[in-house]
């Protein structure tokens, strides 16, 4: 069989829901992207109850799927850059075509690459060897969101209908776990995550502003604080991490009622995240994350496309000024922001 043309050409008969199946949804890419993909593995499950659904994820977005009662079985591979310290490329990849060859063996029906024609993503699908491939053949606007392009896969389906929200499901027993070592300030009070991290330097808001943020709710709400970041040390070349600032922001905020959450694992930070009211943060998996726990987002975009990747589904005030740098967004404009939203 040609792939290409399978991928290119129609698809015979891919939307009958009595179809016995095996689908396998490859989504290889960063944490956000996987989440907006989780609604087109909620309709596939809606529409497909008894076919077996796997995904294709990576190690480091991987955990965005534990518990998610669409999905069957998750496989994740180990990026070269994602090693672990000590583990070497030949492990890596050794692993890789073990995973390939497990799959390969299971007779896959059809692989969805809800990212579209991406090289690598179609080289894993190859190796799969399904009997088709399957990619969006809907033509979708610029501004179209990214659910909206995963979900345009599931057209060849007959699925057309507007995606649900996205899902991410919290460890229940870990977040009672770090609930409990909460300092008692925070016992009975309202708490907003603020997350300082994020990866484009553009999207970076002062930490004096996060700190002056802070002030303004408490002294209005006598809320209490959940402090997230990118755990690591700024100069670490695999993992560079916001540790210091995340310091820095404690020691500023001074008597207000904190507590720094350190996540080495997202599991922890969606553990963490689902303790919370409303979370503030930048553009970023977090911030998608916080979507698909349903929480109510004050989000800061900086030169990101607003347009497809803003909160699904979820209350969210979006701030993005003309300079596309968000250092350019006051305090005056986040507590507003915070305001607008429904559960203000």
């Amino acid at each position: 069989m040609n792939r290409l043309n399978d991928v290119a050409g129609p698809l015979e008969k891919l939307d009958q829901p009595g179809q016995p199946r095996k689908i396998l949804v490859i989504r290889r890419d960063n944490i956000g992207d996987l989440v907006c993909t989780t609604p087109l593995f909620a309709a596939l499950r809606a529409r497909f109850p008894d076919a077996w659904i796997g995904v294709l994820a990576n190690s480091y977005n991987a955990p965005v799927l534990v518990g998610n009662p669409d999905i069957d079985e998750v496989f994740a591979y180990t990026k070269l850059k994602h090693r672990a310290r000590g583990q070497g490329r030949l492990a890596a990849l050794w692993q890789r075509l073990a995973l390939v060859w497990n799959l390969r063996r299971r007779h896959i029906d059809e692989v969805i690459l809800p990212g579209g024609m991406q090289a690598s993503a179609l080289r894993f699908a190859r190796w799969v060897a399904p009997r088709h491939v399957v990619v969006a053949s809907v033509n979708l606007a610029n501004s179209a969101h990214e659910v909206e392009r995963s979900f345009a896969c599931l057209a060849k389906y007959g699925i057309k209908e507007t995606p649900p929200a996205c899902k991410a499901i919290a460890d229940e027993p870990l977040a009672a776990r770090i609930a409990a070592t909460l300092p008692a300030a925070l016992a009975g009070r309202r708490l907003i995550a603020l997350h300082l991290s994020a990866r484009k330097p553009r999207q970076r808001w002062p930490v004096e502003r996060f700190a002056a943020l802070a002030r303004q709710l408490h002294a209005a709400h006598a809320c209490g604080f959940l402090l997230f970041w990118s755990p690591g040390a700024a100069d670490d070349p695999l993992h560079p991490g916001d540790d210091a600032k995340a310091a820095e922001l404690v020691a500023q905020m001074g008597d207000l009622p904190v507590a720094a959450v350190k996540t080495h694992h997202l599991s922890e930070l969606m553990a963490g995240l689902s303790l919370c009211a409303e979370v503030i943060c930048s553009d970023g998996g977090a911030m998608h994350i916080a979507a698909g726990l349903g929480k109510p987002i004050v989000c800061f975009f900086g030169n990101s496309d607003a347009a497809r990747w803003h909160p699904w589904a979820v209350p969210y005030a979006l701030l993005q000024p003309a300079s596309c740098d968000v250092v350019d967004i006051s305090v005056e404009e986040a507590l507003a922001a915070w305001r607008r939203l429904p559960t203000a």
